[in-house]
């Protein structure tokens, strides 16, 4: 083989191809330092007050058996864990009252008056239903006796 036809060709479109995408790269990272809170997969909402309330109140949601069980598809209630997170709630109002802007004190009080509310409403159809079952379970026949 003569030298000639060991010279290696170089593609100079692959030069172009890595520009154009070194370019493309370096806009979305300016487009991302310049929107910070738009959306991207993965990305968490801002850590602020409402944020915080959000949290608290989604625990509470699904200790009131506002989500169901992915496996089983039943309702869970968890009482004492919902008990818990509106109890956390009221120590933010608490140790907050007098430094909260005025539409942050507005949601953590509806928020509250609302979760309050259904563990009310829950708590007592619980009752109700333990109730029920405790009354059926005496009301039906012994068989041993029959």
């Amino acid at each position: 083989m003569s030298e000639d036809e060991l010279k290696i060709q170089i593609d100079t479109d692959w030069k172009a191809e890595a520009q154009a995408e070194r370019e493309r790269l370096a806009r979305e990272d300016r487009t991302a330092e310049e929107n910070p809170e738009s959306e991207q997969p993965g990305a968490l909402p801002p850590a602020d007050f409402q944020s915080l309330i959000g949290a608290l109140a989604s625990q509470a949601v699904m200790g009131l058996g506002g989500v169901r069980d992915p496996k089983s598809g039943a309702v869970v209630v968890d009482l004492p864990g919902a008990r818990f997170a509106i109890d956390l709630l009221a120590v933010v109002e608490a140790k907050t009252r007098g430094n909260l802007e005025q539409e942050e004190e507005k949601a953590l009080t509806q928020t509250l008056a609302e979760l309050r509310d259904r563990f009310v409403k829950i708590s007592q159809a619980v009752a109700t239903q333990k109730l029920s079952d405790v009354q059926a379970a005496t009301d039906k026949p012994n068989p041993a006796a029959i």
